[in-house]
């Protein structure tokens, strides 16, 4: 087991990858406990389940990341008369950590909260770094909160029980990761391609810890997003678009939005076109998508009421080698020509 430290403006959090799920009550603090799951990992693992004084289980998917999920938790939260001092421990992937950190986040102005990620996506990136949050009408997660965890538990072997779009859903954030600041990982990713497809422990073991170090690192600087944390955002100003429109998964979408941020990257002369191929051979070496068919101005009515606008501008992420990135605005009346130039 390797731990992993979080110091940052928000709080402490541990992330111990290769830890089992199975020794999380030793975590716990001696409280009362509500675990919110979706049905989905409860009915893989519910039988190893710590004690709880409430097990909340929710419908899994992205159409239940909302606002009516948090209603439901918190009828179950009042009517086991939990309080300040009681503790929430999510179990399950992204979606799932998401909603249960912001549910802890409000619920009686805070309460502490801890993760067993079980999806490769929430391993590598959901449950790390105390983004918490619902989508609204689709937009993603357009109300949440920066509240980091207590801990988080990353047990490769719940990874094991994952299908195949699954892995590849976890497996755009980790490229993502290698493309934005670790070019050693984006190459290791390069000459393992068949042991992705083999599930190889190992290789996936080498993929949490290195996405973990690097996003913590980021996180530790800039908890809130005001700087160097606008890097992890790499490819999903675009990803979340796709999302919303055509509803396809979220590293599915992350993959193409990647491959759309190096154009640009190219096009405003800050990325090699050699690079650019290099990204797009290694997404389709992992059988992920890479364009995407969408009405220009449908795919601008959504980028415009994306989060990480400000005023008038998008700040967007682009990347000036494999390994190395910038963010740098770019103006809604630009980003609108791009997309007319792009479809």
């Amino acid at each position: 087991m390797q731990t992993l430290k979080i110091h940052s403006s928000i709080g402490d959090s541990t992330i111990y990858v290769g830890e089992s799920f199975k020794n999380v009550a030793k975590y716990i603090p001696n409280t009362k406990v509500a675990i919110i799951t979706d049905s989905t990992v409860k009915k893989l693992y519910g039988h190893s389940f710590p004690h709880a004084e409430v097990v909340i289980t929710l419908e899994p998917g992205e159409a239940h990341k909302t606002i009516q999920s948090l209603d439901v938790i918190f009828e179950h939260l009042v009517e086991h008369e939990f309080d300040r001092s009681s503790f929430i421990l999510a179990i399950g992937g992204g979606i799932v950590c998401d909603i249960a950190g912001f549910a802890a986040s409000i619920f009686m102005r805070g309460i502490a909260f801890g993760f067993i990620s079980t999806t490769l996506l929430s391993q590598v990136d959901a449950s790390v770094g105390g983004k918490n949050g619902v989508n609204f009408r689709g937009y993603k997660n357009m109300i949440g909160s920066f509240n980091l965890p207590s801990f988080v538990i990353c047990d490769p072997n719940m990874l094991t029980s994952l299908g195949n779009e699954n892995i590849l859903c976890g497996m755009g954030e980790v490229v993502k990761h290698g493309a934005i600041a670790y070019a050693s990982l984006f190459e290791y990713i390069e000459n393992n391609i068949e042991q992705v497809k083999a599930r190889n422990p190992e290789v996936f073991a080498r993929f949490v810890h290195d996405s973990v170090v690097i996003k913590s690192n980021i996180v530790n600087k800039d908890a809130k997003e005001k700087g160097e944390r606008r890097k992890l955002n790499f490819g999903h100003t675009f990803a979340h678009a796709f999302e919303k429109i055509q509803k396809i998964p979220h590293g599915m979408a992350v993959s193409i939005g990647m491959v759309i941020a190096a154009k640009i990257s190219e096009k405003r002369g800050l990325l090699a076109h050699s690079e650019v191929e290099r990204l797009i051979n290694l997404l389709q070496a992992l059988s992920m998508p890479t364009e995407i068919n969408l009405l220009p101005e449908e795919l601008f009515s959504v980028l415009k009421r994306d989060k990480k606008r400000e005023g008038e501008a998008i700040h967007f992420v682009m990347l000036t080698a494999i390994g190395t990135s910038v963010v740098e605005k770019i103006s809604l009346s630009e980003l609108n020509r791009i997309i007319y130039d792009l479809y």
